[in-house]
């Protein structure tokens, strides 16, 4: 049941990680000399153009290099209020453009742009063992091998000194063994700490190091 838990929470965290891959439209519309052609994300290049459209999302990180608009970052950066931009201003692939065109120079593909590097930090952060969960590992490691010596101390005693026969033995042995066995001790810390991150992630929140979430419950000024 423990590791059903872990996979159904797991699961979870990977539905929300691809939320914010989803930020990402699919279409971008190329800028090819004076016409605008519509083309997959995928295959844009660092200094290609394009046009966003008031009401899309920007589908790659770029520089401004024409026109004005304000744009909501609030999916990225977590800031509520539009943010306007201009010519020379930088934006981040996955937010929304909201009033105005604007024209793009490509900066950042792939694993380069703002939005994979969140990804990629987010599972980065999920992979690492916080200080609770290594001190969680040492304990479990020791109550697991205390509940095999009393399982077979169990054992023993109902073989060597009952009546109650070999088989009867053995399943007190096995049900010890499952109950003292502390599994779930080992699976609370990932648990929590994949779906914190992933959810903190979806907010605008980036955690870099989880020693540093346990850490914050000490803190009395942001």
């Amino acid at each position: 049941f423990g590791h059903w838990m872990e996979m159904r929470a797991v699961r979870r965290a990977s539905s929300a990680l691809n939320e914010l891959i989803k930020l990402i439209p699919p279409k971008a519309n190329l800028i090819q000399g004076s016409d605008v052609v519509e083309v997959e994300t995928s295959t844009l290049k660092v200094g290609d153009r394009i046009l966003v459209r008031p009401g899309d999302k920007l589908p790659i990180d770029g520089q401004v290099i024409s026109d004005e608009s304000n744009v909501n970052e609030s999916m990225i950066t977590g800031e509520s209020k539009p943010v306007g931009k201009q010519a020379g201003d930088q934006v981040i692939g996955g937010t929304i453009n909201l009033d105005g065109s604007l024209t793009v120079s490509v900066t950042k593909v792939g694993k380069d742009t703002a939005l994979q590097q969140i990804i990629a930090l987010v599972q980065q952060t999920q992979a690492s063992k916080p200080r609770t969960q290594k001190l969680a590992d040492r304990a479990a490691t020791v109550l697991t091998i205390s509940a095999l010596l009393v399982g077979v101390a169990t054992f023993i005693y109902w073989a060597e000194f009952s009546n109650e026969g070999v088989l009867f033995a053995l399943t007190l042995t096995i049900t010890v063994i499952v109950i003292a066995c502390p599994h779930a001790l080992g699976l609370a810390i990932p648990t929590v700490t994949t779906v914190a991150t992933t959810l903190a992630a979806k907010h605008g929140m980036l955690v870099r190091d989880m020693e540093g979430v346990e850490l914050a419950r000490q803190l009395d000024y942001i």
